[in-house]
């Protein structure tokens, strides 16, 4: 029996829960689709549920130590990727923020991708990832310098076995626009705005909630609150959690990695939710609005898209911006937002979250999914 529909996604594994793939289990909702990823670990994992489904991987499923990350074997992924055999499905979809989106086609296949971003450390974060890496210094940073270079190329070429691309924000179809030279319809990614709890009344403290990696700039936000002396708590995990509580102050709670329902409870009981990390759409922004709790956040990205700010949207604002990652710039923000606190409504937040419902994705993207097969089946 042949199906209508291939979807396509970089890796499946239980250390890789974050937005990319909450936007595969909606996806999967809104079309029947067979599954495909360089690997799978999922299928296999009786918490997941993708527990027990037929899912399509690569020569890479059998590496060792794939499982914790098969970024590891970067030079082999765009091979891997074009290893998949999809020529049975009229429809590809793909899920990419890396080498997704490379998959081969036949020119009677449609292929939409929904792009995360361009691959980050090919792109954006090229040398921020050789400042900080071994790889980048000395012979290995030549050889590491050459292969992102031809990662590049292989990136641009493999964006042209695209037929349209979604965006999952303005800030990313300039990007994809930039790099590729391909326009992207934008379709805002779903959040479970119903997981988090509405709560109107506020404690004394500040929350952030981030993977602790340096594009992060959780260490920015952490000195801010230093010399601010009011309360912060910080939640996540990465390679810079030693540093960070090494400089934090006796005002600042550094909590490490949490469960999901110690941080539902933090965020929704936090008197404002502090980012200063530049993100392509930044779930958790959205996930603090729908507890009712105000975002300062740095004023570039996708928080230009998910919040508004209070000095500009005076009867509905969600938040406040700073205008650069520093700790005197996220001060004054604080400052500003102890001036505005009165002013905000709890509602008002938890309104802009509901715009980015998992329902509200599903409609959307079905409803360009069509729209894109009748357009293509027009110049078959």
């Amino acid at each position: 029996m042949v199906k209508n529909y291939a979807l396509v996604h970089e890796w499946l594994t239980p250390y890789a829960t974050g937005g990319s793939e909450l936007v595969v289990k909606e996806i999967l909702k809104a079309v029947d689709a067979d599954l495909y990823a360089l690997i799978d670990f999922e299928s296999t994992n009786p918490e997941s549920y993708l527990f027990k489904r037929q899912i399509g991987s690569t020569f890479l499923q059998q590496f060792p130590w794939a499982k914790r990350g098969v970024q590891k074997y970067l030079p082999l992924l765009p091979l891997a990727i074009e290893q998949l055999d999809l020529r049975e499905y009229p429809v590809i979809l793909s899920s990419s923020h890396a080498v997704a989106k490379g998959v081969l086609t036949a020119p009677h296949q449609m292929h939409v991708c929904y792009c995360h971003t361009p691959m980050r450390y090919a792109w954006d974060l090229t040398f921020d990832y050789l400042h900080n890496s071994r790889a980048g210094r000395g012979l290995a940073g030549i050889l590491t310098r050459y292969l992102l270079h031809r990662l590049r190329q292989w990136d641009v070429i493999s964006a042209n076995r695209v037929d349209y691309f979604i965006a999952n924000s303005h800030h990313t179809a300039r990007r994809i626009w930039r790099c590729y030279r391909r326009e992207a319809q934008v379709i805002y990614p779903p959040v479970n705005v119903e997981r988090f709890r509405f709560e109107p009344q506020k404690d004394d403290f500040y929350l952030t909630v981030a993977r602790l990696v340096p594009y992060k700039k959780v260490g920015t936000i952490v000195r801010g609150f230093n010399q601010l002396g009011k309360r912060l708590v910080v939640i996540g995990k990465g390679p810079e959690l030693a540093e960070i509580r090494a400089i934090a102050g006796s005002n600042v709670e550094v909590l490490g990695e949490q469960t999901d329902a110690v941080v539902e409870d933090y965020m929704a009981r936090a008197k404002a939710f502090v980012y200063a990390a530049c993100e392509d759409f930044g779930i958790a922004l959205v996930e603090a609005q729908a507890c009712g709790t105000p975002v300062l956040a740095y004023g570039a990205g996708g928080a230009l898209e998910t919040v508004l700010d209070i000095r500009n949207h005076p009867s509905k604002g969600t938040g406040l911006f700073f205008g650069e990652q520093t700790p005197g710039s996220l001060m004054e923000a604080v400052e500003s937002f102890e001036g505005w606190r009165s002013q905000f409504n709890p509602q008002s937040a938890r309104e802009q979250a509901a715009k980015f419902a998992p329902e509200v994705f599903q409609e959307r993207y079905r409803h360009f999914i069509d729209e894109c097969y009748r357009e293509f089946q027009t110049r078959a």
